[in-house]
Order: C-alpha cells, then sequence, then structure tokens
C-alpha cells in the first residue's frame, strides 16, 4: 500500500495575492532544489491555484511520513488529504 499523500497549501489575499503567490512558489522551488528534494519539481506535485482575484494558494503534495519536517521547516497554512 502506497503513503497516504497530503496537499500543504499557503493561502495569499488582497489585490496582489497572485503575484506574492508566484514570488512564493519561486522560493518554495529554491527550497526544494537546497533541500535536494527534487522530486516534488514536477507539476503534479507543486503549483498555483487562483479561486478569485483576490485569492490565491501555492501548494506541495507530499507523503504523510513528510509532514513533520515540511511543518517546522515551510509552516504551511493549511493541509488537506489527497484523494487517491
Amino acid at each position: 500500500m502506497s503513503e497516504q499523500k497530503i496537499r500543504l497549501k499557503w493561502d495569499f489575499r488582497g489585490p496582489e495575492a497572485k503575484q506574492t503567490a508566484k514570488h512564493f512558489l519561486t522560493h518554495l522551488i529554491e527550497f526544494l532544489h537546497k533541500e535536494n528534494l527534487s522530486r516534488f519539481n514536477k507539476e503534479s506535485y507543486q503549483g498555483l491555484e487562483q479561486a478569485s482575484s483576490n485569492f490565491c494558494s501555492v501548494f506541495l503534495i507530499i507523503e504523510s511520513k513528510e509532514l513533520t519536517f515540511f511543518k517546522e521547516h515551510l509552516k504551511p497554512h493549511r493541509a488537506f488529504y489527497e484523494e487517491s
């Protein structure tokens, strides 16, 4: 059985939400590279979601065993179990 997947999210609100989310995503990708976590660099594992012109989120999909590491280093705003 495969490990349970978790979607971590960072939320950005306001008129500059999309630009701020893009900037955060750039830093997230840099962090993944620095930590040799290149398996997360695929678009299926990370990205940006725009709910409206004033609300964007950046997401990263991890395995549940990695949750503590990412919580301590990146402090996500929300987390959800991914549907299989």
